[in-house]
């Protein structure tokens, strides 16, 4: 390893970070929903694009692919599921336990 190689590891390892972190969905192929695949840094979303579509799509294995700026995902919190589902639980009548099918229905 020669001595300026560690400052240009630095430097570039700095660079990455200014740039925006971008979240990564494949859909594999028509009809089925885009699952999240990794995260990438790049300047722009186009960029990001072709960088998503370089790397994790090298098989061919996707159809369509979505970036999204990290800083834009907002999330629930796992730790406070039982708080923030709690209203869903009120609704019982979204269950179908209170539904008879009708005869003849089959499959539904």
């Amino acid at each position: 390893m020669s001595a300026g190689s560690g400052s240009q590891g630095d430097v570039a390892r700095a660079r990455l970070r200014a740039e925006p972190l971008w979240e990564v969905f494949v859909r594999p192929r028509r009809g089925l929903a885009h699952t999240h695949v990794g995260s990438l840094h790049a300047p722009d979303a186009e960029l990001a694009l072709r960088n998503a579509r370089d790397l994790y799509t090298r098989r061919q294995e996707g159809v369509s692919i979505w970036v999204v700026p990290a800083a834009s995902i907002v999330a629930s919190s796992p730790d406070e599921k039982d708080a923030f589902f709690d209203p869903a639980a009120d609704k019982v009548y979204r269950h179908p336990t209170f539904y008879e099918m009708p005869e003849g229905a089959g499959h539904i």
